[in-house]
């Protein structure tokens, strides 16, 4: 087991005395690598709270600066952070709130040319992306490496949460076969987004990744959690593995990455 320090035993006692967690879900948490695909309005929370928990190591991959409108919901990120990669904003903030947590920053867009590399060195992605070619890239590379990745999006007053765990669940291309056509999904900067809203959805990514860690409780793996704050409404939804997916099912047919911006555009 991690030895502990006074000073971490007290920070991390409110963990340590659950039974579901103890000094030994502690350490896994000190010991565990999560990759976060953005420092935006998804990846703000989560990564807020798995620095707090102890998660020891946050691989940080966002190319963007902090702007005036991001501060709207983008809570890693302050006025004085205008004008600084995010990636910069994030370590300086995490670094403020827990010393135990070592930030790897990644500026270059993730890409099928560096995916695989990148995801490898991980225990689990984070997808706090704005995309879909992002989206269906970093899920061919969690299939093809067996790493959990958990997903999560939002849209105006709406967000989503699931858990796609390789070998035991669907993957997001069973869930999307295809990409919408364009124009069916706007971004938040299009359609707007209410602040709080990436909060919620970005602290339940941040839960499920404990979960997936700690090989606890039940994680939303073959479940979709839909949220409407409207109605302050949640509803889940069964999800199951395409047999017939073409980088998941009996017979795949994806065997190598792509080029996902293409296969977004020639779809539609």
């Amino acid at each position: 087991m991690f030895d502990f320090s006074n000073e971490q035993i007290e920070r991390y006692s409110r963990h340590i005395i659950l039974k579901e967690v103890g000094g030994t879900g502690q350490t896994k948490l000190l010991e565990a690598k999560v990759l976060l695909i953005g420092a935006g309005g998804l990846g703000s929370p989560a990564a807020l709270y798995l620095a707090a928990a102890g998660v020891g190591t946050l691989g940080i991959i966002d190319m963007d600066v902090v702007d005036l409108s991001n501060l709207q919901r983008q809570v890693l990120h302050g006025t004085n952070d205008i004008g600084r990669l995010k990636t910069e904003s994030a370590m300086e903030t995490i670094a403020n709130i827990n010393p135990d947590v070592e930030v790897i920053p990644y500026t270059d867009r993730i890409s099928s040319e560096n995916a695989l590399e990148l995801i490898e060195k991980y225990d689990l992605v984070l997808d706090g992306c704005d995309n879909f070619p992002t989206r269906y890239l970093i899920n061919d590379v969690c299939v093809m490496l067996g790493k959990p990745n958990v997903h999560g999006s939002i849209f105006q007053f709406e967000g989503q949460a699931t858990v796609f765990a390789p070998g035991k669940g669907p993957c997001y291309r069973c869930l999307y076969p295809l990409p919408p056509p364009p124009g069916m999904a706007p971004s938040c900067q299009e359609a707007g987004v209410l602040g709080v809203l990436p909060g919620i959805v970005g602290n339940v990514q941040a839960i499920e990744t404990i979960k997936v860690l700690l090989d606890i409780g039940e994680p939303l793996i073959g479940q979709l959690l839909l949220f409407n704050a409207l109605n302050m409404e949640f509803k889940k939804l069964k999800l199951r593995r395409d047999p017939e997916c073409p980088i998941c099912g009996e017979e795949p047919t994806i065997h190598e990455l792509i080029d996902y911006d293409e296969f977004c555009q020639v779809n539609w």
